[in-house]
């Protein structure tokens, strides 16, 4: 069964979430609590995962603007996510290598190759380019 794109349904989503560009704190949190839901929200249909997109740019174009940060090495990305989400090195053994290429990795020994990146990318969810 194929879902296709119901512009009713993404209709009411947009009224009740009423996202617009982001110029306070405030509507800052409330964007990040709605996509916070969306994230975690098991079998999202495609209008919840185009609005979840659609507040996710909302959400980076104003960190960019009120939250500059330096850029960080990927590696330092790598450890970031690891220790957020609860992940062991060891978890990621097969996913981008041995055991001593993900210490190596981790700890920045090793630079990330564009595959593991992908892998990383795949097994996070996240953007690959966050590792390079």
């Amino acid at each position: 069964m194929t879902l296709t794109f119901d512009q009713d349904a993404y209709g009411n989503l947009l009224a009740e979430v009423a996202p617009k560009v982001i110029e306070t704190e405030e509507e800052y949190d409330r964007a990040l609590a709605v996509a916070e839901r969306l994230t975690f929200k098991k079998n999202r249909t495609p209008e919840e995962r185009t609005l979840h997109k659609l507040l996710v740019m909302l959400i980076e174009s104003y960190e960019a603007q009120n939250y500059p940060m330096d850029q960080s090495a990927p590696h330092e990305i790598l450890q970031h996510i690891l220790e957020a989400s609860g992940t062991r090195q060891a978890d990621l053994v097969g996913v981008i290598g041995s055991s001593g290429v993900v210490s190596e990795v981790v700890n920045g020994k090793r630079s990330i190759s564009k595959a593991q990146a992908k892998a990383l990318g795949d097994y996070f969810k996240v953007s690959p380019t966050l590792f390079i």
